[in-house]
């Protein structure tokens, strides 16, 4: 079965004190007595289902093998009244939610997106042969094309094999590869995260990069 991503952005914002005539902040340390508040709705940024990014980002269906950057982190006790009635709302639904967790601005604007998975992806890389040399053309856990031509050494289906890096077989016009790739490769640059970072480093901007976080979850 498919996976989806739902989540939140969240600001913790300085309401100006004149407005609520009082001292907002308690004991002077920042950010202490300022509530956390839901900015957008991530289905308005992305809903898109890339088990790549999942993996790379939270850990979630990490076929390509990376060190997920906040895996399993639970839900932030301080978060937003509208995060924590919304996964009462799913709850209530019979939906179940997997593999909730969060991640602020400041921590992923110091990732290095050159950082390679730790290992070869589980997945073979497929290319085509043309005319114009080698052409992408998908990857997949098991093929049966490809585990008809080299038996068992094929693995199962529904069961990820490990692969060395670099690994080639060459069947009939296809190529399949064993590669290991970088974590710009799971979550481009251009890509459909580009929404949610622009909206983290704006409100990052005026708030402070701490004061700024995804809080995500999963269903199947």
């Amino acid at each position: 079965m498919g996976m989806d991503i739902s989540g939140f952005v969240e600001c913790r914002a300085w309401p100006p004190r004149e407005a609520k005539g009082e001292t907002n902040v308690e004991g002077g340390g920042e950010g202490e007595g300022v509530a956390w508040r839901a900015a957008i709705d991530l289905f308005c940024l992305n809903t898109t289902r890339n088990y790549d990014a999942f993996g790379c980002l939270f850990g979630m269906r990490n076929y390509a093998n990376f060190s997920p950057l906040a895996a399993e982190r639970g839900l932030p006790v301080d978060v937003s009244e509208t995060v924590r009635a919304e996964l009462v709302r799913v709850a209530e639904w019979g939906d179940e939610v997997h593999g909730t967790t969060w991640i602020t601005w400041a921590e992923l604007k110091v990732v290095d997106w050159d950082e390679p998975a730790e290992r070869a992806d589980s997945r073979l890389h497929q290319y085509r042969q043309t005319p114009e040399g080698l052409r992408f053309v998908g990857k997949a856990a098991w093929d049966e094309t490809f585990a008809q031509a080299v038996g068992p050494a094929a693995g199962v289906v529904g069961q990820p094999t490990e692969w060395p890096e670099g690994s080639e077989w060459l069947v009939g016009d296809t190529l399949y590869r064993a590669e290991r790739i970088r974590r710009r490769d799971a979550v481009r640059e251009d890509g459909e995260w580009a929404p949610v970072w622009t909206v983290m480093e704006t409100l990052a901007a005026l708030h402070g990069d701490d004061n700024v976080r995804l809080v995500v979850w999963f269903d199947i």
